[in-house]
């Protein structure tokens, strides 16, 4: 199966709740109870209300919004529009012409696939011919560091951990000295899972921060959130706050594939404008893909 095709799948239950709304609209116009029902699909998807304010807005104010067609080409050239503000470089566009070695920080909440996110982009990486290291920054879970190094045993990518408990900037430390030293291309740190409302995890988090910084000129080069699309809109308060505290250049949003608020995506770029680099629907490496507005708008309201 091709990834549009998984994609397409994985969005299936975030499509049906809006298409559903949108064949109301045959025959019946700008009839008010359809409209009412289509907008609050489109709120209920986490499409984030100003976009669906925008969407509205071109339906009423349109002549096509009597056809089901006439509203969804509607409906997906504004959320395009949406989603190109935030479509940027792919991280192999942006680790080629950065510098050596290039620091990646994985941030973001407890559970929702950081780990296994870092550890598909280094095989990734390796994939194409780099020379990635991965780095156990969570040393808060005993569990995390094993699920690394079980992870960098499969593909083949060294580890560097200390033991549990550990200070996570002393290993940041001995990551990137390792780094140096053996030629590697681009260092991958994990960071333990945190509460976005923790205040003291969020100045730990800052204390690995300024060891990179000290460390490696302009580090880290690429601060990426990994968000789960399943808890909606809290998603995009976690996106802020870790914002605010280190600077997040880039998402991940993964488990796609298990929830009906797939218009997340939309919210996150219409409120932060953050890029999102990656996009997971499922466990498999080659379900973690990178990002393109355009493919996501037509996965999303593929008839099927």
């Amino acid at each position: 199966m091709g990834w549009l095709q998984r994609l397409s799948e994985g969005l299936t239950k975030t499509r049906d709740k809006v298409l559903q709304s949108v064949d109301r609209l045959i025959g019946r116009g700008p009839d008010p109870e359809v409209m009412e029902d289509l907008e609050t699909s489109l709120i209920s998807a986490d499409l984030g209300i100003r976009t669906v304010n925008r969407v509205m807005d071109r339906l009423r104010g349109s002549r096509g919004n009597g056809t089901a067609d006439g509203a969804l080409t509607i409906l997906k050239t504004t959320i395009l529009d949406t989603l190109q503000s935030c479509e940027a470089e792919s991280l192999s566009q942006i680790i080629e012409r950065g510098p050596r070695p290039f620091v990646m920080l994985a941030v973001g909440v407890n559970g929702v696939g950081k780990t296994t996110t870092l550890a598909k982009l280094a095989q990734r990486l390796a994939q194409q011919g780099r020379r990635p290291l991965l780095v156990a920054g969570d040393t808060f879970r005993a569990a995390a560091i094993e699920q690394l190094e079980t992870w960098g045993s499969r593909i083949g990518v060294d580890v560097i951990r200390h033991r549990h408990g550990a200070d996570p900037a002393a290993v940041v430390f001995d990551g990137l000295a390792a780094a140096k030293a053996r030629g590697v291309d681009v260092v991958l740190i994990d960071t333990a899972g945190r509460l976005h409302t923790k205040s003291n995890l969020m100045d730990e988090l800052k204390k690995v921060a300024r060891v990179l910084a000290r460390e490696v000129p302009g580090a880290p080069h690429e601060v990426l959130l990994t968000l789960d699309a399943t808890v909606g809109q809290n998603a995009l308060s976690q996106a802020k706050q870790f914002h605010e505290a280190v600077g997040v250049t880039g998402i991940a949003l993964t488990k796609l594939d298990g929830t009906a608020r797939g218009g997340i995506v939309v919210a996150i770029a219409e409120e932060l404008n953050i890029p999102v680099r990656l996009i997971g629907v499922g466990e498999g490496v080659e379900d973690l893909q990178d990002f393109h507005a355009k493919e996501f708008v037509e996965a999303l309201f593929k008839r099927v």
